[in-house]
């Protein structure tokens, strides 16, 4: 049976990505980011796809347990790291690696079972003020770390650029002078860099590198896509004409009749709508890929379907072709623009009714 929304991941892809991205980054190791179920591209699966990573980065501990549960051994950062004592022995069970971030997360490492030990993020908050230790404050952690019987050392040291998809702005470089002061004199690996600084910060580079989005990709960075680094876009999300009708001029589609067919107008229906993760906020004009040929939307996204205006199209579409909402041949980057959101946003939205294929 074909499903009637279906995203198609394309692990070669993914892998391909990956290898672009250790060319960007030859002197650090990378912790590939496949939390928030790997972006939308299905956290096992895209684990599996990138085994050659040197870890993982995952933002909660159930993340984690769902990669051992499947197998999957590599080393694991949990990125919000833990927050009661269930989680702290869960965590040493599976051998992840803690961000602590927080004093009360110290305090549960204090009263770890015995023989537990853990490698340990230690996060310097530069200015994302978000999770985070700053000046005397994260001085006092990292001594109070240093010396727990739980915490392997040497503690490794970690933050987070708030802005480093705008390299014109000097918050970056602010972050970046901020780790060095507060971390200079401190043994440990580090890990400073997320998709966007690979790219546009060398000096972000350091012991380990923290891609997200890149992996999938896409591009970090306004009014440029994936393949103008050298990526490929891991997800495809698919739909299938439905319908196809005649509309006379003056007729109106879809809730709310806000698009009006200016001329004799061939509509295709398409079973695709915000109940799949395709963002209502899309305009008319969108564009979609029928039989990849490009049509715009006509009409307000609904739950289940959309409305495509087909009358340019070489070839009028039949019951059963095929529609591409964005990946091969349709940027999730130009979609984003379009919906008045993120590539990240899109990706990771896809519903649970969407069904997932590796390819």
């Amino acid at each position: 049976m074909t499903p009637m929304v279906s995203a198609t991941i394309d692990t070669g892809a993914l892998r391909h990505n990956l290898n672009v991205l250790r060319e960007w980054a030859p002197r650090s190791r990378v912790m590939a980011v496949i939390k928030a179920n790997a972006y939308g591209h299905g956290l096992v699966a895209v684990a599996r796809a990138l085994e050659s990573a040197d870890a993982f980065a995952v933002a909660r501990v159930d993340e984690g347990l769902a990669l051992r549960q499947a197998g999957v051994g590599t080393r694991t950062v949990l990125l919000e790291g833990v927050f009661d004592s269930g989680q702290l022995e869960a965590s040493a069970a599976a051998g992840f690696e803690l961000v602590v971030h927080t004093p009360e997360q110290i305090d549960l490492l204090r009263a770890a079972p015995t023989g537990a030990t853990f490698k340990i993020w230690l996060k310097l908050d530069t200015g994302m003020n978000r999770l985070g230790f700053k000046g005397r404050e994260f001085d006092a952690a990292h001594a109070a770390l240093s010396a727990l019987p739980a915490v392997q050392s040497p503690v490794n040291l970690f933050t987070h650029l708030s802005s480093a998809d705008d390299p014109e702005l000097p918050t970056t470089a602010d972050q970046l002078s901020r780790f060095r002061a507060a971390t200079v004199s401190l043994a440990g690996e580090r890990s400073i860099a997320n998709s966007a600084a690979m790219l546009s910060f060398a000096e972000a580079q350091a012991d380990w590198v923290r891609p997200g989005l890149l992996l999938y990709g896409a591009s970090p960075f306004a009014g440029s896509i994936g393949a103008d680094y050298g990526l490929k876009p891991a997800m495809t999300l698919h739909s299938h004409v439905i319908a196809v009708k005649d509309l006379e001029v003056g007729e109106r589609v879809g809730y709310g009749g806000n698009w009006t067919a200016q001329r004799p107008t061939r509509l295709a229906v398409a079973a695709v709508g915000y109940g799949d993760g395709y963002p209502r906020s899309l305009t008319s004009g969108s564009p979609v890929l029928v039989n990849g040929e490009r049509a715009p939307l006509a009409g307000r996204v609904s739950m289940d379907m959309i409305g495509i205006d087909v009358s340019g199209l070489n070839i009028s579409p039949r019951l059963g072709d095929p529609v591409t909402l964005w990946g091969e041949g349709l940027p999730v980057e130009e979609i984003a623009v379009w919906a008045d959101t993120i590539p990240y946003e899109l990706l990771c939205g896809i519903s649970q009714r969407v069904a997932v294929a590796l390819r």
